[in-house]
Parts: C-alpha cells; structure tokens; sequence
C-alpha cells in the first residue's frame, strides 16, 4: 500500500498500522475457528455447499463442473469454453439468448468462467428468487439444445474474442508462449480459448460430445453463499438438481500427463511494435496447494508476497527504488491448480536501461533470498498482509462461494480452505527460504522478453518470436 501524504508522526503510524494489522490476524484466527460451510451430497452424487450469510437478502448461486480446457479432447483445444458460451442457448423450456434476461427480469446478475481445471457457472439474486435460477441451472445441465447455425456464428463469436483478448495484445501474446514452453507434456500448456486454428474446427458434435460426457450432476458441485440455511438449500436442490440421474462414465478421477523433470532453462523473445516499454517476464513451474508438500504453498504465497508483492516488495524497491532500472515490477504466485501451481515475476525497463541490466537484477534478489533467507519482518509483514486479505475477501458473498468452489473443484477440502490463514501464521521464515531454494531453480522456468519494433515494412507480419533453451543453474 502506498501512503501519499506525508506524516509528522511516522514512528507512531507504524506501530498503528501494525496494531491494527496484528487484530486483523486474531480477529481472523478467531473467526475461523468453527467452520462457516455445510456440505452434503445428493443422492446422484452432486456435492453441495452451503455458506450462510444473513446480512442481506441475497444470495449467490454458483455450479462448478469438474471440467476445464485441461481436459480437452487433443485437437479440440477450446471447447471447454466454447461450450461455457454455448450453454446459454436454448432448452425445451428456455429459448435463444433467453436465459440472462429472465435472470436480469428477476433483478438479478449471471456470468460464466472457464479456467484450465474448471467451468462456473453463476447468478446473484434477491434470496426468493433462488428456487427460479436453481431450476433454470438443473435444466440446462441435461437440456441443452444447439444448432448448426447457433454453433457456427457462436463459434465466429469465440475466434473474435481470441483476436481482441490475445492476437491484439503482444503482452497476452508473449504470456500464451511462455505457458506453451514451460510445459513439456502437460495440458496446462494450452491456452484456456484454444489455439485460433483448432477452434475454427470445432463444431455441433465436438460441443455435444463434451457436453454429454461431463455435464452431470456427480460431477459438478453447487455452492450457494448468502441468505439461506441448510435445510432450505437441501430442499430445492434435491427439487431440482436430485432429479436428474449420475452419469457413471465421469468422476472425480481425472487423468492427466505428468509433466516430466525440468532440467533446463528457456528463453523467449517476442518483438513487436505495440509492445510499447520493453519488459522481462519469468515463470516458474511450481506446486500448486493440492499437489504440494504440508506447508509448501503457504511458505511459496508469503515468498511471492515479500518479492514481488507491491511497492514495498524485494523486486520494486531493489529495480524501481534503489537502482531505477525499472519503472515497474512485481509478480504473483497461482497456486490453485488441480496439477501444479507457477510463480510469475516481471519488470517493466525504465528509460535508458536494458533488459540485461534488469535480469540481473532479479537473479541476484531472488538468490539473495535464496541464500540469506527473509528477515523476520518482512515474514510478519507478508502473513499478516495475507490474513488480511482473507478477511476483507470474506466480506462479499460472491468472493465466499468462489473461494469454496475453486478450492472443492480441484480437490480441497472444507478444513483445508477454512484452515488457511492458521497455516499462513504457521510459516516460519526457514520455511520461505526453502520455497525460494527448490520452486525458483532457474532449470525449471521461462524467461521471456518484449521487446517494441518499429514496423518498417508493411508486408511483413508484426510480430516475430523466437525461444531458445539453455541448461543454466
């Protein structure tokens, strides 16, 4: 957090600050002592999962399936979100592009997602109108009806979105080649929208095969967040979603390659005139929160918050502050992956400096970490800024049932979500030293740069890419 206005009293600001951020992690510890979820199942086996708050009357309404771009047929990279879109079709009972506007004449709000692991579905309404979406939802989990025609202009629809979100961006360019090059067998290499010449494919069949196969209710799970109790959620599920019968060809069980051993580095370059400032990027393949050791993706967020996290971060005063190599700098970790997790860092250049000067920079603070360790300051500082967090985040009922329902969808349990800010605080500062040491081996990143080019010649392509690895560290 930047504070811009100056202050006579900083000495007694900051024990302020850290009072208050102090109560914040007893008020937190304390609050999540009792679970705030209920679960139960269905007699189809759909899970559900009931977060109550009475505040107001509303409620959020959220199915998750077990399916994301991950799980793609091969050849078919898209059709998890293809198909996301498609669902708002028809039924027998909803006509065309009806489904939104009746939840919108119910005063409420819909979306939908699709991540590499998962596909959500969603509505915000008035808590008497819960029944009505809750119907809606069961209907088109088995009713789904398409035709050509509808899949054919929804599919022109999917190829422009890829245009705006990724081939118009060079930054979204260079990120989609990155992920391409570091995984070697892994799904998680493909993008969630699909490679521009395999959605051009896709069609009614490929959408119906992937709908049939695992749109069903054992393989979904229904979170609802709000103004509602157990007993009334188990009602209309059992009304609606109970009705309709399991499908025994899927289940929890989900069979992907195993990325293989990383032992080399690689390297990118993307050049482009739209590219602007030239930037550094890096990458590396880490364990998510289901697939690493006890302790280990608590120790890789506290990590990622100290290096790279803000203007108080290692990375930002080391490259903007101290050397002012660079105008901008930070990263994140993504740890919730169903098969691993990655560490993002990067760093815009300042005028006048290169991108040689910067890689440096970030080598020899990740190493100083790595070797040194953190202080124990910085430790406070990172757990207690994630705890708070947590808290602030748990004050909106739609970020509850997204919290839930991500974490359900790749194989978490109710304890392991509710217990996190208490295995935030069990994190010891030899514990974050040894993330730095095994998740930031140079050997099992990418490193990529963007670098602006003028166009010279207008019957040439813009963009020019080129990767290279190298077996470092």
């Amino acid at each position: 957090m930047r504070i811009l206005a100056s202050c006579r009293f900083p000495l007694l600001v900051s024990s302020l600050v850290t009072a208050l951020m102090l109560a914040t992690t007893l008020s937190a510890t304390s609050a999540h002592a009792a679970p705030r979820a209920n679960e139960f199942k269905l007699a189809n086996g759909m899970q559900v999962v009931v977060i109550e708050d009475k505040r107001a009357p509303v409620v959020t309404h959220m199915v998750w399936y077990r399916v994301g771009a991950a799980d793609e047929p091969r050849g078919e990279s898209g059709i998890a979100h293809f198909l996301e879109h498609l669902m708002f079709k028809s039924t027998d009972k909803i006509a065309v592009g009806e489904f939104s506007k009746i939840v919108a004449r119910l005063g409420g709000q819909d979306n939908a997602f699709t991540s590499q692991d998962t596909t959500a579905y969603f509505q915000r309404v008035a808590k008497d109108r819960l029944a009505k979406v809750m119907s809606m939802e069961a209907d088109r989990m088995v009713n789904l009806r398409l035709t050509d025609n509808e899949v054919l202009t929804e599919r022109n629809v999917i190829l422009e979105e890829r245009r705006s979100r990724v081939d118009n961006n060079p930054s979204a360019i260079l990120s989609e080649q990155m992920d391409a090059t570091l995984y070697y067998s892994h799904p998680y290499a493909i993008p969630v929208i699909g490679w521009e010449h395999e959605i051009a494919r896709l069609d009614r069949e490929d959408a119906l095969n992937f709908y049939k196969h695992y749109y069903a209710p054992n393989n979904a799970i229904l979170v609802v967040s709000g103004d509602v109790g157990v007993d009334e959620v188990r009602k209309l599920a059992e009304e609606t979603y109970g009705k309709i019968p399991s499908n025994p060809e899927v289940g929890a069980n989900r069979l992907r390659p195993v990325e293989p051993p990383q032992l080399a580095a690689r390297e990118l370059v993307l050049t482009d005139p739209r590219a602007g400032k030239a930037s550094f990027h890096r990458y590396y393949l880490a364990p998510s929160y289901v697939k690493a050791q006890k302790g280990e993706a608590e120790s890789l967020d506290v990590l990622v918050r100290i290096l790279a996290n803000g203007s108080t971060s290692r990375l930002y005063k080391s490259l903007v502050v101290d050397k002012k190599i660079a105008s901008s700098a930070g990263g994140w970790y993504h740890g919730d992956g169903l098969d691993s997790g990655k560490v993002a860092l990067y760093a815009i250049a300042a005028d006048g400096s290169d991108l040689d000067q910067v890689e440096a920079e970030i080598d020899r603070v990740i190493a100083d970490v790595a070797k040194n360790g953190v202080t124990e300051d910085e430790l406070r500082r990172a757990k207690m800024g994630l705890t708070a967090d947590y808290v602030y985040e748990s004050d909106n009922q739609s970020n509850m049932a997204r919290r839930y329902g991500w974490g359900l969808v790749v194989g978490q349990s109710i304890e392991d979500i509710e217990e996190w800010p208490a295995a935030i605080e069990r994190v010891t500062a030899a514990d974050v030293q040894k993330a730095a040491q095994k998740s930031l081996d140079i050997r099992q990143s990418v490193s990529g740069r963007l670098l602006p080019e003028a166009d010279n010649d207008p019957g040439t392509s813009n963009k020019r890419a080129s990767a290279t690895a190298s077996p470092r560290g």
